[in-house]
């Protein structure tokens, strides 16, 4: 099934996951029929079915749709992809930005799709480790380039709202296939994606 961004499918939200938000609302000590919170629990439920699109979406096939014979054998970089996610210990939101490379093996993938993988993976409940795994095997596999790198650096509101309360802390993660895990590929790449990163 072609991609689509989650509004286009115009859904409904279920009257469970409703009940649920005014549920906790209730719990919270607040009275959901209160005029500015008698709709909020359907606001909440929206807003948590679109946060949470990409279990309904598969990366892979996203890829697929627009993958083309090529001979280009150099190093292809996309950088400051915002990335919106949601913590699975507390979700709370955590964002930032990722950097992604492949070195194509005779096949190039359309240049929006892989900002589109990182949505796949990210609308999901996540842990930044994870999400960084999950581009980086999912574009490995389907593409089969002679290497894939991702580095994501993102602040974490469980950190900065709650907790530790640390507002200016951020955390960066990586991986590396194929040629990237040569030292020198490796560093070629941060090169470019240097000035982004704290």
């Amino acid at each position: 099934m072609p991609y689509k961004f989650f509004e286009e499918y115009n859904l409904e939200v279920t009257d469970n996951l409703k009940d649920n938000f005014r549920n906790i609302i209730q719990e919270l000590g607040e009275d959901p029929e209160r005029e500015g919170i008698v709709k909020t629990p359907e606001r909440a439920a929206k807003a948590m079915q679109f946060l949470t699109q990409g279990y309904q979406m598969d990366a892979k096939t996203i890829l697929e749709e627009a993958m083309f014979k090529e001979g280009y054998n150099e190093m292809v970089v996309v950088k400051d992809i915002e990335l919106y996610s949601l913590c699975e210990h507390h979700m709370l939101p955590f964002f930032g930005k990722a950097h992604i490379a492949y070195i194509p093996d005779g096949q190039i993938v359309g240049l929006s799709k892989l900002p589109r993988v990182v949505d796949v993976f990210a609308r999901r409940l996540q842990v930044q480790e994870r999400l960084t795994h999950d581009i980086l095997e999912c574009l490995n596999e389907t593409l089969k380039p002679k290497g894939v790198a991702v580095v994501i650096e993102a602040q974490h509101m469980c950190m900065m709202m709650r907790g530790v309360q640390k507002q200016n802390s951020s955390t960066t993660t990586s991986g590396f296939r194929g040629q990237f895990e040569k030292i020198e590929t490796r560093n070629e790449f941060l090169k470019l994606i240097s000035s982004d990163l704290k």
